[in-house]
């Protein structure tokens, strides 16, 4: 098959495949909620842009971290909450300084998360809306392209997505810092 042929197939493919992991099972589950937020399939190809933020890679990153303000960086990985409490199953690693805010990038947050977070960023920002923030997860995660959305709708305005997350920034053999998650409530 000509080059040509197999790239113009390629987005044809790639959504196929998507259709065949969702299968029946997530055939009638919505991937977006009314108000945009990705609901499901979490650990999938992210979209390219995100409106309200720029997404950076690895260098800029570092770039914004010598500058002033410093940005304040956002692990939103998530964490399993059982019974009022966050379960470590496997022990979890973020960018040194990074503010975990576990389960903040699911699609649907009850009011204590949402407050969670709010109350959180308004720590961490002092209260500025332009303090600069920049949220990760993993490479192809919706959870923190949400938490950018979510970030956005609160008036936070110097929005960054480190859209490959903790996964490019190991490849690049930078060093990571145990984690844990700010308490909840």
């Amino acid at each position: 098959m000509p080059r040509a042929l197999r790239c113009l197939l390629r987005p044809c493919l790639a959504l196929a495949w998507l259709s065949l992991l969702a299968g029946p099972a997530h055939a009638e589950t919505p991937l977006f909620s009314a108000e945009g937020y990705r609901t499901s399939l979490y650990r999938s190809p992210t979209p390219n842009q995100l409106d309200g933020a720029q997404i950076i890679d690895t260098p800029a990153l570092q770039q914004l971290l010598q500058q002033t303000p410093r940005p304040v960086l956002i692990d939103v990985y998530r964490r399993q909450w059982l019974q009022g409490r966050f379960i470590e199953d496997e022990p979890h690693a973020n960018l040194p300084g990074s503010l975990w805010l576990a389960n903040t990038g699911d699609g649907e947050l009850g009011a204590p998360w949402q407050a969670y977070f709010a109350r959180h960023l308004q720590q961490a920002s002092a209260g500025r809306l332009e303090q600069p923030l920049v949220f990760y997860c993993r490479s192809d995660c919706w959870l923190s392209w949400n938490a950018v959305k979510r970030a956005a709708a609160l008036g936070y305005k110097t929005l960054y997505w480190y859209r490959d997350g903790l996964d490019a920034w190991q490849a690049a053999n930078l060093p990571v810092s145990p984690a844990q998650p700010e308490p909840f409530p």
